[in-house]
């Protein structure tokens, strides 16, 4: 019986650390999106975001989430798919491995599934908040209101 888009990316969600479980579910030219395409400088806070080809950038992804943060609660909270495109929406509490700041954030998935395979997932979550969890100290000066004064948090 094979499974439906859906039912393989909640797969591939449902352990994304084992190489041996994913290579089934995933395509060989799997392209894993984190966070942003590319942003050099949340880079340098979550090496893990950006683009990146193959099943090994996703399982190091989610490894380095683990290494990062305490994985206090994540779960999906509705999943549903249209043709070979798939959408995950849910939340997750992590806590800060260093600094030990707990955050909750909602997170979205898209992916694609070809020929029984994923070939593309992008994972989306509110990186405000999680940066936010590895700051130690120092103001964050935003302005972006055009009409209104600086933001300092």
């Amino acid at each position: 019986m094979s499974l439906t888009p859906t039912q393989i990316v909640s797969a591939i969600l449902d352990n994304p650390y084992d190489v041996a479980h994913l290579r089934p579910l995933v395509a060989d030219d799997f392209t894993y999106v984190s966070l942003n395409y590319e942003n050099a400088e949340l880079k340098r806070i979550m090496p893990w975001c950006g683009t990146s080809p193959g099943v090994e950038s996703l399982v190091r992804t989610f490894r380095d989430v683990r290494r990062f943060w305490r994985i206090d609660a994540f779960s999906v909270e509705a999943a549903f798919g249209q043709d070979d495109k798939v959408a995950v929406f849910g939340r997750f509490t992590y806590t800060s491995t260093v600094l030990a700041r707990r955050v909750t954030s909602p997170f979205a998935v898209f992916a694609r599934v070809v020929d029984g395979r994923c070939v593309y997932m992008q994972f989306m979550e509110d990186t405000l908040a999680t940066a936010a969890s590895f700051r130690k100290g120092g103001a964050w000066t935003f302005h972006s209101d055009p009409d209104g004064a600086e933001i300092v948090l």
